[in-house]
């Protein structure tokens, strides 16, 4: 016997999401990065009594090399008239596990200027989306409306909202990051919505080589997928080049001033 019932209206929102997402033309790419810098970094932290996450960390860096890309933090809207829109802001849309009327949703909150926002700051953000209440965060009334509409109203009202290039950083960020490192997963890819996706794995131990030596190192698998309509792979290369460079040189600059470029940061004789 099978058993059927209508969908949840909590999961409308992701169905409307896709098919939005359709419209994009993804193309994947992936890196391995030692994340040794990051751990040292995060280890000295919680000596001092502050947390972050690993997803923070990389949010810290990828909001610093988009803002190095501006051709990568940019969207693009039409087909017949097709027009491009470039981003002074690096806005961040972050996928979160919720639970809400009692099913299992992602829910995206954006976490805004991640170019020039500190660790702290970017935690403070991922603390509020992951701890608090989906059924009471500002950000998600929107999709909490989305849900109540009816199916044909809410097609009507994603359109709306998406649609427009000025407003589509506060709904769709500029950059999209999801996580599965609390799993057992070690990559996979995703595609968010925006010019740039990265999907980041757990960080595990893994051998590594370094000075012809093999050694143990905290490894993750990044992805990162790209719309081909607006950039091309060798600036999407770059990008993820970029971000594992930074990640595996790992510092943060002093207040109001930019961290060094990333290919400045990198020890004469890495990789790359």
């Amino acid at each position: 016997m099978t058993d059927t019932a209508p969908l949840p209206r909590e999961r409308r929102h992701t169905l409307r999401f896709l098919e939005y997402a359709r419209g994009l033309s993804p193309v994947f790419l992936d890196t391995e990065v030692d994340m040794t810098a990051v751990r040292e970094h995060r280890t000295a932290a919680r000596q001092r009594g502050r947390r972050y996450s690993w997803v923070t960390y990389l949010l810290h860096v990828a909001g610093r090399v988009l803002d190095e890309h501006p051709e990568a933090n940019a969207a693009l809207r039409g087909r017949l008239r097709p027009r491009v829109a470039r981003y002074g802001s690096v806005d961040a849309k972050v996928a979160f596990d919720k639970r809400l009327g009692g099913h299992r949703v992602v829910l995206s909150g954006i976490v805004p200027g991640i170019h020039t926002a500190t660790l702290d700051d970017i935690q403070r953000q991922v603390d509020r989306y992951r701890d608090g209440d989906p059924a009471a965060i500002p950000e998600f009334s929107g999709t909490r409306v989305l849900q109540r509409l009816p199916w044909p109203l809410g097609a009507a009202a994603f359109r709306a909202a998406t649609g427009p290039l000025g407003g589509r950083p506060r709904r769709m960020g500029t950059l999209a990051v999801s996580s599965l490192g609390h799993s057992s997963v070690d990559g996979f890819q995703s595609v968010g919505g925006t010019t740039v996706t990265l999907g980041m794995g757990r960080v595990t131990e893994r051998p590594v080589a370094r000075d012809g030596q093999l050694a143990i190192a905290p490894v993750t698998r990044l992805n990162l997928a790209f719309d081909h309509r607006v950039i091309d792979g060798a600036e999407a290369a770059d990008v993820l080049t970029d971000l594992r460079r930074r990640l595996e040189s790992f510092t943060t600059a002093p207040t109001g001033q930019r961290a060094p470029a990333a290919r400045e940061a990198v020890a004469e004789g890495s990789d790359g």
